[in-house]
Order: C-alpha cells, then sequence, then structure tokens
C-alpha cells in the first residue's frame, strides 16, 4: 500500500505551474512565533536557510572561516567598487553554495545606517524567480527582508 509522504500544494498566478507541486522541502524553524507550529516547507525553508546564512559572520563558524557573510565586516567601510565587489562575489556565494536556489542581479546601495543588498533569487526545483532584498543596519543587524514576485 503506497503512502504519501507529503502534501500536493498548487501555485496560482502569473508563475503557475501547469501541475500541482510535490513539497519536496520540510523543515522547521523557530525564528517566527507568530505561526501555531514551526514547520517550514519548500520557499519559506529555503528562504529562512539563506536568512540563516546570511547572518552567520565570516569566520564564526568552527572549522569552517570561509563560510558566512563579510558585509557584517565592511558595514563601516566607505562603498568603493572594490567593496562592492567584494560583497556581491559574497552574497553570491552565500545563495549559489544552496543547490535549490541561484543568485542574479546583485545590487549594493549604502543607506544612512547601513547596506542594502537586492538580488534576484531562482528557485531551481520550480523554476520561480523572486527579489530578496536585505538591509544590514549598523546598530540593529540584519534588520528586514522583503520578499517580492
Amino acid at each position: 500500500m503506497p503512502t504519501t509522504l507529503y502534501n500536493n500544494i498548487t501555485i496560482t498566478g502569473q508563475n503557475a505551474l501547469s501541475q500541482p507541486v510535490t513539497q519536496i522541502y520540510k523543515g522547521f524553524s523557530t525564528v517566527n512565533t507568530t505561526t501555531q507550529n514551526f514547520k517550514l516547507y519548500d520557499f519559506e525553508l529555503i528562504k529562512q536557510d539563506l536568512l540563516n546564512s546570511f547572518y552567520v559572520r565570516q569566520g564564526e563558524r568552527l572549522m569552517q572561516p570561509t563560510i558566512g557573510c563579510i558585509i557584517w565586516d565592511l558595514l563601516f567601510e566607505p562603498l568603493t567598487p572594490q567593496i562592492q565587489s567584494l560583497i556581491t562575489q559574497n552574497v553570491e556565494a552565500i545563495v549559489n553554495a544552496d543547490p535549490r536556489v541561484q543568485a542574479s542581479n546583485v545590487t549594493i546601495t549604502q543607506y544612512d545606517n547601513g547596506l542594502q543588498v537586492e538580488f534576484s533569487l531562482k528557485f531551481t526545483p520550480y523554476n520561480l524567480q523572486e527579489n530578496l532584498q536585505l538591509k544590514f543596519d549598523q546598530s540593529n543587524g540584519l534588520s528586514s527582508s522583503t520578499l517580492t514576485l
């Protein structure tokens, strides 16, 4: 007797697929306390995994000095073309380290209290693309993230 392990979900809108999509990725997160359970699936899980990677400062992980985000060490530096290039390479490396997504069109802008990083995020299993905007604030850390279709 076959057992269904995951529920089927249907995506509607301009990025709609012609058939229902089976949930591929399943996990949990205790970051968002507004939900009744801590379960995350597919897109939400991938986004949370990426945010977790951006919260880690490069060199913080034991025995893995190349893992993490360099933006934390560059927040107070002037945004020169060299710094922009380093940040762009680091953002692409962080995102592309996850085989479920790919980054493109990385844009770094400076604002009053920090840096804003915006890039296109392609979810490879679903062939969907979204824009992700992260604000790294000098006093609040990763202050906000916005995901738009």
